[in-house]
């Protein structure tokens, strides 16, 4: 298993709704190894993240280009492979 820490996060969609959210995230595992990695999620209306096994659903390349474009203006998509 492991935990989730995230470092940096750009959403689409309207607050107080179903929200997609792409984020750079340092995994913690049960063997005291960590690792950086990006994912999607969906956020919930109240806040909390949806649980999904492994995947979220992208409902178009529009939105995914949206969130990559945030994330690179915020400075942080591509940053992992410059720490490894």
């Amino acid at each position: 298993m492991a935990s989730v820490e995230r470092i940096r996060e750009v959403s689409i969609g309207e607050e107080g709704d179903w929200q997609l959210s792409f984020q750079w995230c340092r995994y913690h595992y049960d063997d005291d190894t960590t690792d950086l990695g990006y994912r999607f999620i969906w956020i919930r209306p109240n806040g909390h993240l949806q649980a999904a096994r492994g995947q979220a659903r992208i409902g178009s390349a529009r939105d995914l280009e949206e969130l990559i474009r945030r994330a690179t203006e915020d400075g942080w998509y591509g940053v992992i492979e410059n720490e490894r």
